[in-house]
């Protein structure tokens, strides 16, 4: 990855675009330009399944020998021509909503980064002939798209309303109004009924539960033979802690209060955020679950490759 990628892949640069699917665009095209090999996983020349013809199809795919066996029109379909559900799965409850206070204007939060990374992995995933699908969620579903080889507008869509509605929620946020905790574990079990075809799912969410919830809710959707990536995203200063003064820290979920001085508590809390994304990475590793740890000032170069890693491990598989 050059330097120039690098940049046009920095959220604070990226955030300057006022277009999802411009942003999306340029993301991509970025990233595949510094790429040094085909970005085309798993395509290939060979014979993968038949399926049934279907009006439009073209005839010279027809497998006249199985018809001549069965009476029935088939086509034959190639590794380079079959497609895959991707379903992106995006946490919108209110901490995913934090911007570190000590990032400057530049910054982004951490949902606007999801969207960016959403965007982005869909807008490729399309380019793939992949069918994409959207749902995002709080303490239940807020909005569904299903997989769709139609739906990257309606993904792209979605995901700027998500951003637009992220920011008229500032004022309240700033006020420090109460709300439920989210968890995973509700949205979770619903849509894994939606989930009818094996499926290339990614989480993307801050994971702000202990191991045990987040794997048992993750088992919603992984023991139905889904191939399942997680993005687990933390602001800088999430994972520093590099406050001074002392002061009031709020729950963004639940709008409680707590004083505190982070000179007595950094060295604890910097353990304790490490021990939590240990046990998660080892936990989902023991699970065969992709899972990656990003830091939200970073370019999204990292996250799109775990992305390309996992997607060709779910191609070979297949």
């Amino acid at each position: 990855m050059t330097a120039d990628t690098a940049t046009l892949l920095d959220p604070a640069v990226l955030a300057r675009i006022g277009n999802l699917e411009l942003l999306a665009r340029t993301v991509v095209e970025g990233f595949v330009n510094g790429l040094h090999r085909s970005p085309h996983l798993g395509s290939s020349t060979d014979f993968a399944e038949h399926r049934s013809y279907m009006p439009g199809d073209d005839i010279r795919g027809i497998d006249w020998r199985l018809f001549a066996r069965s009476d029935r029109y088939y086509v034959k379909q190639f590794e380079a021509d079959t497609n895959t559900n991707f379903m992106v799965l995006l946490d919108v409850s209110p901490s995913m909503r934090y911007r570190g206070a000590t990032e400057g204007t530049g910054s982004v939060s951490k949902l606007d980064y999801a969207c960016y990374l959403a965007a982005a992995l869909a807008y490729f995933s399309s380019t793939q002939r992949d069918r994409v699908g959207l749902a995002t969620f709080d303490d239940d579903i807020v909005e569904y798209v299903p997989p769709s080889a139609k739906h990257l507008r309606l993904v792209l869509h979605a995901l700027e309303r998500t951003t637009r509605s992220a920011a008229a929620a500032a004022p309240e946020r700033a006020r420090g109004a109460p709300s439920r905790a989210s968890t995973l574990d509700a949205p979770l079990r619903k849509l894994s009924e939606s989930l009818r075809r094996r499926s290339i799912v990614l989480l993307i969410s801050d994971l702000y539960e202990e191991p045990d919830a987040v794997l048992s809710a993750l088992a919603n959707v992984r023991g139905r033979g889904n191939d399942l990536i997680v993005f687990h995203l933390l602001d800088r200063v999430e994972i520093e802690f590099p406050f001074a003064d002392a002061t009031n820290f709020v729950d963004l979920e639940t709008g409680e209060r707590m004083p505190v001085i982070p000179a007595y508590l950094r060295a604890q809390y910097r353990g304790v955020v490490a021990e939590h994304t240990a046990t998660l990475a080892r936990r989902m590793q023991e699970q065969r679950i992709d899972y990656a740890l990003f830091d939200t000032s970073k370019p999204l170069d990292k996250a799109l490759f775990a992305y390309l890693l996992a997607r060709e491990r779910f191609s070979t598989a297949r």
